[in-house]
């Protein structure tokens, strides 16, 4: 299925948007149509919040020209459209946008609880850190080492690749862009961490540990 509804930046907190060149293909009318459309109903969309925009380049056979796309969110979309002709066409899309805004707000929300979730955890960890004495070990970086260390279990890469690849800041907190997936095995490499050190483990052992369990599970 078609991309309906985006999150930029994709992370916690980020409101989900529909854009202009989607209601224009889905509603199989033209993109200028739409383009006039917000246009004149612009006071009334802005009514939901900020009318956003994006200038894209697009090529064309003979150059590339600027383009408008705007980026509706959920309740300025739903005014749109009913804007527009009631045709079989935009009967459909008008379902399929309610199925996918729900969708990504349900997503969302599964974020939120799995993050709300890690948060004693996190207080856990730190503590199994410090009492573990790693920190003193490996001159005060332990716990990004150790959270580097549930970030790869957890998605295969640390928080540093995340970032990068996610279009997060370098001083982003990285669990904030991961999925509602991610997060659940992210908390619970995070117990499995602060077992381990409270056992008394060496960081290697941990790593071996923790890495062949992920491993077991990735190909399960």
């Amino acid at each position: 299925m078609t991309d309906l509804v985006f999150l930029e930046p994709n992370k916690l907190g980020s409101e989900p948007f529909t854009t202009s060149d989607v209601i224009a293909a889905q509603a199989q009318i033209s993109y200028r149509s739409v383009q006039r459309m917000i246009e004149r109903h612009e006071n009334d969309l802005a009514e939901f919040g900020q009318v956003r925009f994006q200038i894209t380049p697009v090529k064309y056979a003979r150059g590339t020209n600027d383009k408008k796309i705007y980026q509706l969110n959920e309740q300025q979309a739903t005014l749109l459209i009913t804007y527009l002709k009631n045709t079989p066409p935009v009967r459909q899309f008008k379902k399929d946008l309610v199925q996918e805004f729900y969708r990504m707000r349900r997503e969302l929300t599964r974020r939120q609880i799995f993050r709300d979730a890690g948060k004693p955890i996190r207080r856990t960890l730190t503590d199994a850190i410090r009492d573990s004495g790693e920190d003193g070990r490996m001159h005060g970086h332990a716990y990004g080492t150790y959270t580097d260390l549930a970030y790869k279990a957890a998605t295969g890469k640390i928080a540093r690749i995340l970032r990068k690849e996610r279009g997060a800041s370098a001083k982003a907190i990285a669990t904030d862009f991961l999925t509602s997936d991610e997060l659940s095995a992210y908390n619970k490499a995070e117990e499995r961490l602060t077992v381990l050190l409270d056992m008394g483990l060496t960081y290697d052992q941990i790593k071996t540990l923790l890495l062949v369990q992920t491993s077991k599970r990735l190909a399960g």
